[in-house]
């Protein structure tokens, strides 16, 4: 073989080799961190074979993914780049889970937009519509998106205006209760858990204190009490299950310190106080919410870091991370299969964007190395026939 032969040989080779690391980075490598994860099973607090005996059906179960603080770029601080990079690495990542795992709805915790407190109503229409096309889902699958800080401004930013365009966008209202398969899930507008008797402030907490009470009629609707009777008379009937909250401000908890894992923050950070109101919610509000609701567990973001906390010895919650590789090297997202009697939880974790960079990194060093050989052999090989062909004319003459 000719060295010409071998140097086109080279490039081919070459040139395959840079697709197939492309193909894997951009694409497989979503399917290869996504197909390690899988449903969790339940606790329903007795074996089947118990409730079985009693009578007692197996309880319908529900699966939900659960992720959070997306910060699509916006118009103003983002660079072209970074957010192409982002939003292609979210989207593929969606839509990969999506098609892996099928889960029936999806919960979105907040801060869906970066710049969506201060957004032109032009770029909050393009940053919809950019949202819509990345989080596209099929009919079978339910998105709900929550409200956050960045969605509609923090506490002394918050206007009616800006959440009735979020409420608009979503088709949702920011404080309601979503029932699916015997399931209560609390959305809650944590951004105006403030207290201090602001418009949206009194709107929410008027609105919480309703649900608490349809909620505890509903826990309380065979009872036979006269006086429970008349108090609930009125009041809209939940599934008798105490619900999951969801909201995007963690409930108020000293620091990270406690957190563990390999989504926490870093060791460096995790004994960084938190503010009220501003890191996590206060704990005159977190108290109201507990005793509102007593739920079973909760569900928040905002840090961009996961984090487990018991408050009260009794009430588990999970800070979700950050889906956005902006934010955190390894984003991820939870599992959740739930039921009125039980649920479980487990997490999914995307790709690092470490390893990504890596791949490319090796990848252009090895073209660094070989592209001068390639180039020597190339470059000899068509000297050689340069000096060969006036030959190979006069032997034939």
């Amino acid at each position: 073989m000719s060295c010409l032969s071998v140097a086109c040989s080279a490039v081919i080779v070459l040139f395959g080799a840079v697709c197939s690391v492309f193909i894997f980075c951009e694409y497989l490598i979503y399917y290869a961190a996504i197909l390690q994860c899988g449903w969790p099973g339940i606790d329903h607090g007795a074996p089947a074979s118990e409730r079985s005996a009693d009578g007692q059906p197996e309880p319908e179960v529900l699966r939900a993914m659960v992720l959070s603080d997306t910060h699509l770029l916006g118009a103003v601080g983002g660079h072209w780049f970074d957010k192409l990079r982002r939003e292609w690495q979210m989207e593929r990542a969606f839509q990969t889970a999506l098609a892996l795992l099928r889960p029936e709805v999806v919960f979105i915790l907040g801060d869906v937009f970066d710049e969506g407190k201060w957004s032109s109503p032009k770029n909050w229409e393009d940053d919809v519509c950019r949202f819509q096309k990345m989080f596209r889902h099929p009919s079978d699958t339910e998105l709900v998106v929550l409200v956050g800080n960045h969605d509609i401004g923090f506490h002394y930013e918050m206007d009616w205006f800006k959440l009735q365009r979020f409420e608009k966008a979503f088709n949702t209202t920011s404080t309601r209760m979503v029932t699916k398969k015997g399931v209560n899930f609390l959305l809650v507008n944590s951004v105006a858990l403030h207290g201090d008797g602001c418009p949206i402030c009194q709107s929410v907490e008027k609105q919480l204190h309703t649900l608490s009470r349809d909620l505890n009629c509903s826990l309380l609707q065979n009872s036979e009490s006269r006086i429970i009777r008349e108090y609930c008379q009125d009041a809209w009937t939940y599934p008798s299950t105490t619900p999951i909250i969801l909201q995007h401000y963690p409930l108020y908890r000293v620091s990270d310190a406690g957190c563990t894992g390999r989504d926490a923050a870093p060791p460096e950070e995790r004994h960084l106080l938190f503010r009220e109101k501003y890191d996590v919610l206060s704990q005159e509000a977190s108290h109201r919410l507990l005793q509102w609701f007593k739920p079973r567990l909760v569900l928040s973001g905002h840090t961009h870091s996961g984090c487990q906390v018991l408050h009260d010895n009794k009430y588990p919650e999970i800070s979700v991370p950050s889906f956005n590789w902006r934010n955190r090297n390894n984003p991820s997202f939870i599992l959740g299969s739930f039921s009125s009697s039980g649920y479980g939880l487990s997490k999914c974790f995307l790709p690092e964007e470490s390893t990504v960079i890596a791949l490319y990194c090796s990848t252009g060093a090895s073209l660094l190395f070989l592209l001068p050989l390639v180039h020597c052999l190339w470059m000899r090989g068509l000297f050689r026939c340069l000096i060969l062909c006036p030959i190979s004319k006069h032997k034939f003459l």
